[in-house]
């Protein structure tokens, strides 16, 4: 999300896939469980300032603006079969929610506009070790005072039934390159090495490996 499209990955590791991924990951991943876990811990309010990084077809994005409609709210993602899915999904007159096509960056961003609420969710497993450290330092550098990320990944797989499991989807699709580090628990050290908190929430297991839940902010920041 922070570097040029050649290190981009689609939803599916393949544009041909993209239009499927809504119903493969609703069938593969008890979607309606991790992602309304997630919009739990997220707690969303009418004054927040929410920013989806990687937001593919804007699911995460469209039900936070369902549920806070007052809240402001923009999705980033560099795959534009994605985004012209996830638009499909938005009410035309709604005017709190927007997607912007790009990489994470500051300049990706409308001038002076920084969240208190910074989300992502089923990015990091298909990033370069590099990448998922860069998007940390980026997602922390960006967030308002007293802000929070909220994050959910495939995470630490624990025991043998889900590694196989992620073994035999996740990485089958994605590779192992990107996702190992992921399975043995990368994302919380990398947290800690960019100076953020960890704060482990809800690990879900799926059909596809566990799926980790996880709050994070700057380290010696005030906890709201």
């Amino acid at each position: 999300m922070t570097d040029s499209k050649s290190t981009y990955t689609p939803p599916l590791r393949y544009n041909w896939l993209t239009p499927i991924y809504d119903t493969v990951i609703r069938a593969l991943t008890r979607e309606t469980a991790w992602r309304s876990a997630l919009i739990q811990q997220i707690d969303p309010s009418p004054d927040d300032r929410i920013l989806d990084v990687g937001c593919g077809t804007g699911t995460l994005a469209v039900e936070l603006n369902k549920l806070v409609p007052e809240a402001e709210i923009i999705g980033i993602d560099p795959d534009t079969a994605a985004l012209g899915r996830a638009l499909a999904k938005v009410d035309p007159r709604t005017q709190s929610l927007r997607f912007l096509e790009g990489f994470l960056s500051e300049l990706s961003l409308p001038l002076n506009w920084k969240p208190n609420k910074i989300v992502s969710s089923l990015v990091f497993h298909q990033t370069p070790e590099t990448m998922k450290r860069e998007l940390l330092f980026t997602m922390r550098d960006l967030l308002a005072e007293n802000g929070e990320i909220h994050i959910a990944d495939y995470g630490f797989q624990k025991g043998p039934v889900m590694r196989a499991l992620f073994r035999m989807t996740v990485q089958m699709l994605d590779g192992v390159a990107d996702t190992q580090p992921n399975a043995d628990g990368i994302l919380p050290e990398l947290m800690r090495e960019v100076g953020l908190t960890v704060d482990a929430g809800r690990t879900l297991p799926t059909p596809t490996g566990s799926i980790s839940l996880y709050r994070t902010t700057p380290r010696g920041m005030q906890q709201p």
